[in-house]
């Protein structure tokens, strides 16, 4: 096995302010626009957009995408764009745990839906596309294979995993840039939290196969993020 850089710690588990709902909404959505900037400056959103184009089906079709934990849509709402230059309808839907959220969400939505990642209301091969990003890490485990085998059932033509590259690089850019930027200091917190919790390519390699039992496609993004790319496994293929 390749020893990990020495500047890639082992994942810490820190937990993330956000991560308890028991927090107000204000607080929620003040943070979660700091993503939505984050994503935009930092290479965030360019990751998960590079992976949907290829995954798009040729000019004149109409697609369905479904992100999970979407936020405030921002990353689907970009997503539409691209595939309207590439003459493709796409029909989004957004996918929250928290109410809040998924209302904001309806702006840059078709259908924004509050459900748990881990139990998808939605049948077997319902949707073309399936995205998450920066949701993963969020996840023990056992839970993130959960999380990923319900994004493989529901997808029929492609999932696409974009997260955190884990790097002491990654935490002190974060870091500075959130004074720079004005960050909300639950943002600064749970950035550097989610770094820490980030992923390695191997790791989120491991992850997917052990999970689906399927070898993604694993890209490494400017910005310190990772993308995981795969089609789904059919429904007697699972681990």
């Amino acid at each position: 096995m390749t020893a990990a850089p020495a500047y890639t710690r082992p994942r810490e588990d820190h937990p993330e302010i956000l991560d308890d709902r028991a927090v107000g909404s204000a607080i929620v959505s003040r943070s979660m626009h700091d993503v939505a900037r984050s994503n935009a400056l930092f290479g965030g959103r360019r990751a998960v957009l590079r992976e949907i184009e290829t995954a798009l089906a040729p000019r004149g079709q109409s697609m369905t995408l479904l992100d999970v934990g979407t936020g405030l849509g921002d990353i689907p709402a970009a997503a539409r764009g691209v595939a309207e230059r590439r003459g493709v309808r796409l029909f989004i839907i957004g996918l929250d745990l928290a109410s809040a959220l998924a209302r904001e969400s309806r702006r840059n939505v078709d259908a924004a839906v509050v459900a748990d990642a881990g139990a998808l209301p939605f049948r077997d091969r319902r949707v073309d596309i399936v995205t998450c990003s920066q949701l993963l890490h969020h996840f023990a485990p056992a839970q993130a294979d959960v999380v990923v085998r319900e994004m493989d059932r529901v997808a029929s033509r492609s999932v696409i995993v974009s997260d955190i590259r884990r790097s002491v690089f990654a935490v002190a850019g974060l870091w500075l840039a959130s004074f720079i930027l004005r960050f909300h200091p639950v943002s600064r917190h749970d950035g550097v939290a989610s770094i820490r919790r980030g992923f390695t390519t191997s790791g989120l390699s491991t992850l997917i196969g052990r999970a689906v039992g399927n070898t993604p496609c694993v890209r490494r993004h400017a910005g310190f993020r990772v993308t995981a790319s795969w089609t789904p496994a059919t429904s007697g293929s699972r681990p």
